[in-house]
């Protein structure tokens, strides 16, 4: 069996390819065995996104913000996939949820 770094690894490799669904597939692959990777939800937020599953972008992109609490980037990150998810599906809660973000990452950054 794969190691996480190697799925990880392998998604990205499969990425550059082109081949998003399947980056995608083996990123939830990862996730089932180390469910606590960041950086694989991180990934996999991107790639939902870019296939138009906006609301499983979303959930990730919330998990990341679970996990690594206190970084910054992980809020402007989730800032994004919600600008993302707007344009993918004009729910304009997007841009009320990603403004929250941005101003989360902000206050982190500030130290506050």
């Amino acid at each position: 069996m794969p190691t996480s770094d190697e799925l990880y690894s392998q998604s990205e490799r499969l990425k550059d390819e082109g081949k998003l669904a399947e980056a995608a597939a083996t990123l939830e692959d990862l996730l089932k065995q180390e469910e606590t990777y960041a950086l694989a939800h991180s990934a996999l937020a991107v790639l939902l996104g870019k296939l138009g599953r906006h609301t499983e972008a979303v959930e990730h992109a919330k998990r990341v913000c679970q996990l690594e609490p206190n970084d910054a980037f992980s809020f402007t990150a989730m800032s994004v996939i919600y600008q993302r998810a707007f344009a993918g599906t004009q729910n304009r809660q997007y841009i009320q949820l990603a403004e929250e973000a941005m101003a989360r990452s902000r206050m982190l950054q500030s130290g506050m």
